[in-house]
Order: structure tokens, then C-alpha cells, then sequence
């Protein structure tokens, strides 16, 4: 009679495959009950495997928490530097990027509550995620002030991270209050409010070229 297999044998999945199988099924736990109240048993029943499994590709609880932290800043980050590629005015690039980050808010499996509204933000190592990440979307909409007006490179990085922090503020204040404001709603706020800062930075002085 031949013994029953154990799940991780039925299904043997390349190491690159079960790292984000496991990655997965933490984001998920992560995302309901926060960090301190999910154990690595909990991950590794909802992923399918023992525990041995689970510590192969992870060494601690921590090491899988900031693989996914890293995960999903670079995935806002991402985000942002796409939608102020876009060929189309600032104000319609703000915009976007505005919309595609509410938009990642609003996605169950995007990872949100995991970085930006969990029990870990006060650790030094997801603290410096989150500076990171905030640095990162600061420095990308600064290099469209820096296109576009006289002011110094400094200077673009501190009004675009203070527009990166704003839309984070504003995004977690109204996490909870999805079900009485409409993203719509807020991105038309923050965008007019947004747009009414960046617009009156003096534009570049444009050179003219004279007839020859």
C-alpha cells in the first residue's frame, strides 16, 4: 500500500515559483491580521506547506515581512514613474499619478495595508522602506518641476516628496472611510489642491530663436 504524500511533494514547485507562492500567502495573512498577530504556522497552512518548507526560503518571520515591504514599495514606485512618463501636460501627469496610486490603495491584493498602515512601521527596517519609497516618488516628481521651472534641483525634491507625503496622509485617512468618500471624490480634491501648488511655480523661461 503506498503511504499518502505530503502536499509539498504533490506539488513540487521550482524555488522561484514557491518563493512567491509563500510571498503570496503572507501578503494575504499579513494584509488581515497585521504582522504581530500572524505566525509562520498560519502562513505556511494557508500556503500549503510545512513549516520546514517555509523556513528554507525564509530564515524569520521579519525576513518575509520586509521581502514583501520591498515588494509593494517598488511596486508604488513603479506606478508613479509610469504615470509621469506619460507624454501629456503636468497636470494631467499629476493627476495620473494621483489616480494610479489610489488606485493601488484601493486593490485587495496590491499589499497597502501591509506597508503603509501596519504594526511594523516603527521598526528601523520598514521605516526605511517607507522613507525609501516616499524619496523615490519625491525625487520622480521633482525631476517634472525640474523639466519645467528655475528651481533648483533641492528644491523640486522637497515640493515633490511634500506631494508624496500629502497623497499618503490622504490615503490612509481615508482607508476607512472608503465606503462614504468615493476615490473619485479624492483624487478630484487632492488633484485640484495639487495642481493649484505645482501650477504656480514660475515655468521655465522658454529662448525664443530669432529669425535668421
Amino acid at each position: 500500500m503506498t503511504s499518502p504524500l505530503t502536499p509539498e511533494r504533490r506539488v513540487r514547485l521550482p524555488r522561484g515559483e514557491r518563493r512567491a507562492q509563500l510571498l503570496g500567502a503572507a501578503l494575504e495573512a499579513f494584509a488581515e491580521s497585521g504582522y504581530h498577530a500572524t505566525a509562520m504556522d498560519d502562513i505556511a497552512d494557508r500556503a500549503g506547506v510545512s513549516k520546514p518548507v517555509l523556513y528554507q526560503h525564509f530564515d524569520s518571520k521579519l525576513a518575509l515581512y520586509v521581502a514583501i515591504a520591498e515588494s509593494v514599495a517598488d511596486d508604488v514606485v513603479r506606478r508613479i514613474e509610469a504615470a509621469l512618463a506619460s507624454e501629456e501636460g503636468n497636470e494631467a501627469r499629476i493627476t495620473g499619478c494621483l489616480s494610479s496610486f489610489f488606485e493601488f490603495v484601493e486593490q485587495p491584493s496590491s499589499g497597502y495595508p501591509v506597508l503603509f498602515r501596519s504594526d511594523m512601521t516603527s521598526d528601523p527596517s520598514v521605516a526605511s522602506i517607507l522613507e525609501r519609497t516616499r524619496r523615490a516618488c519625491g525625487e520622480s516628481m521633482g525631476r517634472v518641476l525640474a523639466e519645467e521651472t528655475e528651481l533648483s534641483w533641492d528644491e523640486c525634491v522637497l515640493l515633490g516628496t511634500t506631494m508624496a507625503g500629502m497623497a499618503q496622509a490622504a490615503a490612509v485617512a481615508w482607508y476607512d472611510r472608503r465606503g462614504s468618500m468615493s476615490r473619485e471624490r479624492v483624487l478630484e480634491l487632492l488633484s485640484t489642491i495639487a495642481w493649484r501648488g505645482f501650477g504656480a511655480v514660475p515655468p521655465r523661461a522658454r529662448v525664443v530663436p530669432v529669425p535668421g
